[in-house]
This record gives C-alpha cells, structure tokens and sequence, in this order.
C-alpha cells in the first residue's frame, strides 16, 4: 500500500479533527480520507511516531457515534501518513462503510 494504486478499497474525503493517541498521549490530528482499511492523517503537532500501535478516536460527519480504531502508520506522505487499521469494530467498520458507501453515491448523483 504504497501508492494510490495498490489501494484496495475506495476512499471517500474527510476532513476532520480527530484524536491520535501515541503511546497513551493524545494529540489532536486531521483527517484527509478514509477507507475501509485505513486514514490518511495530516500531521499538525504530535511527534511522528515508529511504527508502534496508533489509537484514533473520531466522529463521521452527521454522526453521533465515537468510533476508536487501532492501527499502524504505513505510508507517509509530505504532510502525513496513511494508518493501515489494525483493530475495528464490526459496527465501528459498518460505519466507516455507510460513509463511503454514501459519498459514492452522491459523487455519481452529481455525475448524472
């Protein structure tokens, strides 16, 4: 996964303010895109990390839900890195899904 073409699931944007937990510590992060498998994060203050367990706790847009994933950073880009999610509810997943499944469909009601 290290590159948009070794991506296996779509990803819809998301531009939210979320929490990062490294090592126990919170640090406030921005989200850029989701997809099932993982966040891309846009790095503000918190120290980059090795690739030790990453918590992320976030709401989606229209959502009262808190979710909380666990993941590992993979993929660091120029102003961020892509967590690869490695521990998420299969509600928490439903979630996610509903939410992409959702900008899909309203990126080909546009088209139209």
């Amino acid at each position: 996964m290290t590159s948009n073409d070794n991506r296996n699931s779509p990803r819809a944007p998301l531009d939210i303010f979320l929490n990062k937990y490294i090592r126990g510590t919170p640090f406030m992060a921005r989200a850029r895109d989701i997809s099932m498998e993982g966040i891309y994060l846009s790095q503000l203050i918190e120290p980059m990390d090795d690739n030790s367990k990453i918590g992320i706790q976030f709401q989606l847009p229209g959502s009262q839900e808190v979710i909380y994933a666990e993941g590992v950073a993979i993929r660091e880009g120029e102003d961020g890195h892509g967590i690869l999610f490695t521990m998420l509810t299969e509600h928490d997943r439903k979630l996610i899904r509903d939410y992409i499944d959702a900008w899909q469909r309203q990126q080909d009601t546009d088209r139209k």
